[in-house]
Order: structure tokens, then sequence, then C-alpha cells
């Protein structure tokens, strides 16, 4: 079964609200496809982020919308450190896991194989930004958090992305 399907016995999620009664502005970023990251801090702490994006320039430059009562943002205003990680095809579980939408039984970093990077802990072998904090915003109901691009670390993998488009996990 491919990774984007999701085993059930409703063709839909059952415990969805209905379209007409969805904010128009909530279906309408569900319509753009968005990278599935993972932000991780100090603590440890991390979320899954996928409304973000990277300004090249000098300094580069990293944007995105957080939760400001997520336990990464707490370790984020105390550190001023962060770690931004794209997830690639397969890494469903994970996404969701870092989302609050899975169990994480031991805490969110007890599975897997994680390497201590002095901004957040990051999966092994995955490619990684390195982020100071720049500043954070209201942006709607959300925290629009920005930050300088301290250093890059890529990895030589052909690894598909991993993005979230109209509530399900996909590639291109």
């Amino acid at each position: 079964m491919p990774d984007n399907e999701r085993v059930s016995i409703h063709p839909s999620d059952p415990f969805a609200t209905p379209d007409d009664q969805r904010s128009p502005l909530r279906r309408l970023r569900g319509r753009l496809p968005a990278p599935v990251t993972l932000w991780t801090a100090a603590g440890p702490a991390g979320l899954t982020v996928s409304s973000m994006m990277v300004a090249d320039g000098d300094p580069g430059r990293v944007a995105g919308l957080v939760d400001d009562e997520s336990d990464l943002w707490t370790a984020v205003e105390a550190t001023g450190r962060f770690a931004v990680v794209p997830l690639a095809e397969g890494d469903n579980q994970l996404a969701e896991r870092f989302a609050g939408l899975m169990p994480a039984p031991g805490g969110l970093f007890a599975t897997g194989d994680w390497e201590d990077t002095g901004f957040g802990p990051v999966p092994r072998g995955y490619p990684w930004v390195a982020c100071t904090l720049s500043g954070a915003d209201q942006f709607g109901w959300s925290l629009l958090v920005t930050a300088t691009i301290a250093g890059v670390s890529l990895t030589d993998t052909a690894a598909k992305p991993l993005l979230h488009h109209r509530g399900r996990y996909t590639s291109i």
C-alpha cells in the first residue's frame, strides 16, 4: 500500500468538519501543496511545520508559522536556536508524531536515530538547516517565526520530498 494512503473503513475522515462549514481560507490553504518539515530545538522539543519558506540572501533566512503554545516555541524562545529538517517520502508517521496526531510513547524523540546538533536533534542522515532566531510576531492564529540561517548540512540523497496537500501526505 502506498505511504500516502490511510487504512480506514471510511472513504474520508468521519470527524472532519463538513466542507460547507469550513473556513474558505483554510480550504484555500489546503489546496496549496506545502513542504513538510520538522523543526527541533534543544530541550528537546519538536514540531511538524508545513507553513514555511526559505529565502536566499546574505544571510539566508527562514520563516515559518508555529503554534505559540507549543513546546517547540518555548524551547526556541529560551535558546534562540533551532534546526529545520525537510522530511522525505515515507516520513508520514514521523510527521504525524511531531504534529501530535500520533501517539509518542516515551516522548517524541524516543524512537529513531537522532543526532544532537547544538541547534536541536535531527534524524541522523537527513539534511538540515541551523537557524538563529531573529523575531516572532502574531500572524493570524499562529506565530510568524523568522530566523537567520547559520549553516546548512546537506546529504547525498535522492529522496522525494514529503508534501502536505488537501489534508494528506504526498510526494512529487
